[in-house]
């Protein structure tokens, strides 16, 4: 009994299936080394603002999330731009947004050298981001026509790389 009333008091954005708490629980112990990376500054509240990793959103699990300005982070590797990758990309991007979070995409080779960029980014779109109250979805953010709630921040080519590949269906 104790535990209903709990979970009826909690946010829809923290109730989460226990199989997913468990997952992401799991991959909090196998980030990648970008990820590593970023989760060292964002433990530090940039912006004042609280950071999550590995959070559960059924059937998600997000590398980053700023649940109070509704904010997910990935931090895409080579393997996002492979196969039919990029297409699951959009259909996750498109479930998320329809829940009122804006995904924030950042490329790992931008995370490993240009850190200071990333985390200013992120803190951006945190102030920026106008989150829905009570869990609930806005009317502006229902539906796959919504793409502005796709961040990909323009922070630059790093001198010494050059940009990634086009993904499949692109041209260059």
């Amino acid at each position: 009994m104790e535990e209903t009333k709990f979970k009826k008091l909690q946010p829809p954005v923290l109730r989460q299936p226990i199989k997913q708490v468990k997952r992401a629980r799991a991959l909090r112990k196998e980030m990648s080394f970008p990820e590593v990376l970023l989760w060292v500054q964002l433990q530090k509240r940039p912006g004042g603002h609280k950071f999550r990793k590995q959070a559960p959103q059924s059937p998600y699990i997000l590398d980053f999330a700023c649940l109070k300005a509704r904010l997910a982070i990935e931090v895409d590797g080579e393997a996002h731009n492979r196969g039919d990758q990029p297409q699951k990309d959009i259909i996750r991007d498109r479930i998320l947004a329809e829940r009122g979070f804006q995904i924030m995409r950042l490329p790992a080779y931008e995370v490993l050298n240009n850190m200071e960029g990333c985390v200013m980014g992120i803190v951006t779109a945190c102030d920026s981001a106008n989150p829905p109250r009570n869990g609930e979805v806005p009317e502006g953010r229902r539906g796959p026509k919504h793409e502005s709630a796709i961040l990909r921040p323009n922070l630059g080519t790093p001198p010494s790389a050059s940009p990634p590949p086009p993904r499949a269906g692109e041209e260059l």
